[in-house]
Order: C-alpha cells, then sequence, then structure tokens
C-alpha cells in the first residue's frame, strides 16, 4: 500500500519510467526508503496499470551505457497516471488512518503532504505525535525503572532515543501549530541550517 501510495503520488507530478522512479523514491523519501521494496516496483506498476490507475505515455529515450537497460533495448515504458489513479491517489490520503503514524507509513504521507488536504495533515500530525509521545514515556519509564542495571552504552543508546523522541515532539507541535494558523514549514538549506523567518523550529536538543 505505501508503494502504491508513493508511485501514485509522483506519477500526479509527472510521467516516469520506472528507473526515474526508482530514483525520485530515493530522494523524495530518503532514508525511509528502506520500507520501499524496490524488487516490488514493477510488479506493483503492472498491478496499478491493469487496475486502469495508470497507462503507457510511450517510451523514454533509449539507454545509454550510463543508465543500463532495464527490460530490453528498446526505449523504456513511460508511466502516466490517469483520471481514476488521480481519484485513488486522493481516497488514499482521506483513508490515511494509525498506519500513518508509524515511521515509515508517516514518512511517506509527510512526503506527500503538499498535495494533502489541511484536516488530514492535522489528523495525521496529531496522530503521530501521539505515537513518538508513547514511545518517549515508555522509554522514560525504561530509565527509571531499569536505568541502574543497564550498562553504559544501552544507557546512552536508551537516552539517544529519548532525546530523538523529544526532538520529534516539538518538530511535530510546530508543524501542528503552523497547520492551525494557515502556515507552511519554512524550508532549510543544503548545509541543514535554518532559511532566515521568523518561524523556523530550533532543532537542538
Amino acid at each position: 500500500m505505501l508503494l502504491e501510495f508513493a508511485i501514485l503520488g509522483l506519477l500526479h507530478e509527472s510521467p516516469m519510467h520506472g528507473y526515474e522512479l526508482r530514483k525520485e523514491l530515493a530522494a523524495k523519501l530518503g532514508s525511509i526508503r528502506a520500507a520501499i521494496s524496490y524488487g516490488s516496483l514493477y510488479p506493483t506498476l503492472r498491478r496499478l496499470q491493469s487496475a486502469g490507475y495508470l497507462t503507457e505515455a510511450g517510451e523514454a529515450a533509449p539507454t545509454t551505457p550510463e543508465v543500463p537497460a532495464l527490460t530490453s533495448k528498446r526505449g523504456r515504458v513511460v508511466y502516466k497516471i490517469t483520471a481514476e489513479g488521480k481519484e485513488r491517489f486522493a481516497d488514499l490520503i482521506a483513508q490515511a488512518g494509525p498506519e500513518t503514524y508509524d515511521d515509515a507509513g508517516f514518512g511517506i504521507h509527510f512526503a506527500f503532504f503538499a498535495r494533502t488536504d489541511q484536516a488530514t495533515r492535522l489528523r495525521i500530525l496529531e496522530g503521530r505525535r501521539r505515537k513518538v509521545e508513547e514511545r518517549r514515556e515508555s522509554m522514560r519509564d525504561v530509565l527509571a525503572r531499569a536505568g541502574e542495571r543497564l550498562d553504559a552504552y544501552t544507557l546512552e543508546l536508551q537516552r539517544h532515543g529519548l532525546d530523538a523522541c523529544e526532538r520529534e515532539v516539538r518538530w511535530l507541535e510546530e508543524l501542528i501549530v503552523n497547520e492551525r494558523s494557515g502556515r507552511q514549514p519554512e524550508g532549510r538549506k543544503a548545509d541543514g541550517s535554518a532559511e532566515t523567518s521568523p518561524h523556523v523550529q530550533d532543532e537542538r536538543p
């Protein structure tokens, strides 16, 4: 389901062939692309095409030595989302539930927040915050009850996890405030530093 959502979301932006889809999945999803099985990419494309959500828009330019062929020496098939595919993508957004609060589900849905309505974005952000808060409290409980029995490295790992949860909760709270006030999150430069804006979050622990 996550791969279907990601494919439809990417093709909603522009037609692509399979190799381009793989590159865009890696670029757009970053570290969470581990949740995507590239081995299932082409079977999923065929399934979506059979369902009428995608169509072949023609063939891309022939392959080059720098870009190895995926299936044949012809051009690559270019996939284009159909009107039914756009409706399916909208339905998947509207149906977003608890599965979007988990790490992979949240990351993939967040990557397409620009095409998600405000009410759904808020529902996902608030659900994710609850999920991370529960994880944070569980880690605090472990440290309070078993901290003295943990070796130094395990203890440091638990503290690192707790710090990450606390930073994410602060980040989510700022996003929620922005959503409720109608503001979009501010961008960041390639080096990770914040763009000049009074509303940029402080990610320091």
